[in-house]
């Protein structure tokens, strides 16, 4: 467990230190866990989240063919004809990711609206950072929306038997949704103060051409796919990597449809020039490293932790879980942490004589926002970073940190607050 320990701080400590390098970082402490003996050679594989990494390389596959017809540029145009100056323009597009995300995977909503946000960063001469950033700390809070906005939302949904009605109104009392809906509409506020120099005004935009509508449609369809698949349970094995396989089948149709359109392979050649390797890489890396703590014991001990002070007052447990969750959640994967922490409630809350209502969903709204304080507390982080990188865009922490801590700490408390206030009594 030690080694496990030391090879993962050091790995975050670097990552954060020199953040050129994360991806070696990432995969150096995952060779290291290989040498070291902490993950065994056959759980290597296993480790990685195919179903997460699927879903990347086929959206990033499929946003190539859609950045290439116009469609996100005409997107911003529409946007920047409806606000008065840049400052509602990112806070109209921010919200707009976290609708999308309470239905759909937060990489997917990323890798959809990054290029509208680039187009409108290009068209307004501003920096695309702070942009980009909003975008994914938008998505990541709307996963506890709903049953179908987080894998961990999923997590709970099957732990506690709740379907996707009972994320909106349960046992006749307002439920998660609302509290991560009134989060939301805090976090506008930040987002006003933190963008709120940027008053350029905008002139109205004549419409950008688009050439093909076509990709436009198969984004539409991705989504469209991911709710109906949401509902659906598959075989086994199946089950585990159907919004990656639905990205993937997509994207091959949508290229196959370009390469007979043109008539020969270049929609190949610029999808396989676009494709972002380094954040493949480096999410890679992060599964096998976060994976080998959990293998270490890390995760399990915890869980324990927070059993070990379970016989205190509840307010007290329940403000622990929360906040914990968020600090926890910006350095380990909240899957592996909320799978792990679920049984812990439930025995928890049998032995303090309460329901367990109020515990799970300070778990959830705390392990799904604390992503958002680092660089890599969140996939769609990983991702939106890696676009701008591609952009020749460098991300310092100090950019990320001044969107993602006032972000999440102004969510966090008013979910927090309208949890207890509903559900403590439950």
């Amino acid at each position: 467990m030690i080694a496990a320990l030391v090879i993962f701080v050091l790995m975050y400590v670097g990552m954060l230190a020199f953040s050129k390098w994360r991806v070696w970082f990432a995969l150096g402490a995952a060779a290291c866990m290989l040498i070291f003996g902490v993950m065994p050679v056959g759980e290597l594989l296993p480790a990685i989240n195919w179903n997460v990494i699927m879903m990347i390389a086929g959206t990033m596959g499929l946003v190539s063919l859609f950045v290439e017809t116009g469609m996100p540029s005409r997107l911003a145009d529409m946007i920047l004809n409806k606000v008065p100056n840049a400052c509602w323009a990112i806070i109209a597009l921010s919200v707009f990711s976290g609708l999308v995300s309470a239905f759909v995977d937060n990489v997917a909503t990323v890798l959809m609206l990054a290029p509208v946000g680039l187009a409108i960063s290009r068209k307004l001469k501003i920096n695309p950072v702070p942009v980009i950033i909003s975008i994914a700390v938008s998505s990541n809070l709307q996963g506890a929306a709903t049953l179908v906005g987080d894998t961990t939302s999923i997590l709970l949904g099957d732990y506690a038997g709740m379907n996707f009605l009972d994320f909106i109104w349960w046992k006749g009392r307002p439920s998660i949704f609302w509290a991560v809906e009134l989060g939301a509409l805090g976090t506008v506020v930040i987002l006003y103060f933190l963008f709120r120099k940027e008053k350029q005004p905008i002139d109205k935009q004549p419409l950008t051409e688009v050439t093909d509508y076509f990709p436009g449609y198969m984004m539409i369809a991705v989504v469209v796919l991911l709710i109906i698949g949401s509902f659906i349970t598959f075989p086994a094995g199946i089950d585990d990597i159907k919004n990656g396989l639905i990205c993937l089948i997509v994207f091959v149709i949508t290229l196959t449809r370009a390469c007979l359109k043109k008539g020969d392979f270049s929609p190949v050649k610029l999808v396989a020039g676009e494709m972002d390797y380094q954040t493949l890489a480096m999410l890679c890396g992060l599964f096998i490293v976060v994976r080998s703590i959990q293998i270490a014991g890390i995760i399990d001990a915890i869980a324990g932790w927070f059993a070990s002070i379970g016989e205190g007052s509840i307010f007290g447990l329940y403000t622990l879980i929360v906040f914990g969750s968020v600090i926890l959640s910006a350095f380990i994967d909240n899957i592996p942490y909320v799978t792990a922490m679920l049984p812990v409630i439930a025995t928890l809350s049998a032995q303090l004589g309460i329901a367990p209502y109020v515990l799970y969903f300070g778990l959830l709204s705390g392990a799904t926002l604390g992503g958002n304080i680092t660089p890599f507390g969140a996939s769609a982080n990983v991702t939106g970073i890696g676009i701008l990188r591609k952009e020749g865009c460098e991300v310092k922490n100090s950019d990320f940190f001044k969107i993602g801590i006032p972000f999440t700490m102004t969510a966090v408390v008013i979910g927090y607050l309208f949890i207890w206030i509903f559900w403590a009594g439950a």
